[in-house]
């Protein structure tokens, strides 16, 4: 929230002015018998602040207790805790906060394009929207199974890419079980609906692009250079990654 000072200065200059004009008027009129008190009463003027600085809310960590209440909406498509029944909507359970908070903040300002979306972040402020990202990271989320039809392509291209072609393996940024980078602001992707994962491949590879910032413009660019196959085999083997426990972290990392 912002205030708007402009009347106000308008006012201050004008009284300012006005105050300078009537002491140099009655300083002539008194052939300068008290030029000192002229002179101090001129600095006492200008000494005025042109604007008052804007105070900001600071932005803190999420905080899941919170954001249980304000995520309450959230749980009719996403699930109560964020593990979603219908797969047309994301699983949020276990995503990490700061992408949670990064795509309410696309949604707000339009770069990703979402009717309901839109609805529903825009009266969000940026603490909600880290409060409700700290909240469904908390959550644990629910794996599915993969199709064994197409779990090998999909895996060989999670692992491994295709050199070939220019696709650079998947677990390069969302890691080998798929939990991502928070830090990077790589999505947790183990778990998710094929359905979902599939849908917004294929967006992608049709030229669909979530923002205008260099972050934005990686996914699209990998996506174009699938084929139907293989976003049908990548979209199952995720929805059948399993989240490494943290005594299971040594295995998941080999080969």
């Amino acid at each position: 929230m912002s205030f708007r000072l402009a009347d106000f200065r308008h006012a201050v200059l004008g009284a300012t002015a006005a105050l300078i004009f009537a002491l140099s008027a009655s300083a002539v009129t008194a052939q300068e018998a008290k030029p000192a008190a002229a002179a101090s009463a001129a600095p006492a003027a200008s000494s005025a602040p042109a604007s008052a600085p804007v105070a900001t809310a600071e932005v803190k960590p999420g905080d899941a207790t919170a954001g249980q209440g304000k995520a309450a909406v959230c749980g009719a498509c996403h699930g109560m805790d964020g593990n979603s029944a219908d797969p047309q909507y994301p699983k949020l359970a276990g995503q990490h906060e700061s992408y949670i908070a990064r795509q309410l903040t696309s949604f707000k300002a339009g770069k990703r394009q979402n009717p309901i979306m839109l609805g529903m972040a825009t009266p969000l402020s940026e603490q909600d929207m880290h409060d409700i990202g700290a909240y469904f990271a908390s959550q644990t989320v629910r794996p599915g199974v993969a199709d064994d039809a197409v779990v090998k392509q999909g895996e060989t291209l999670y692992r491994e890419g295709d050199p070939t072609r220019g696709i650079p393996a998947c677990m390069a940024c969302h890691l080998i079980d798929g939990r991502g980078n928070p830090g990077a602001i790589y999505p947790q992707l183990a778990g998710q609906h094929s359905q979902y994962v599939e849908a917004t491949l294929k967006s992608w590879h049709d030229g669909t692009v979530w923002g205008t910032d260099a972050h934005a413009q990686i996914m699209p660019a990998i996506a174009k250079k699938l084929d139907a196959k293989d976003i049908t085999a990548l979209a199952s083997y995720i929805e059948g990654l399993h989240p490494a426990d943290t005594g299971d972290t040594a295995a998941a990392s080999a080969p």
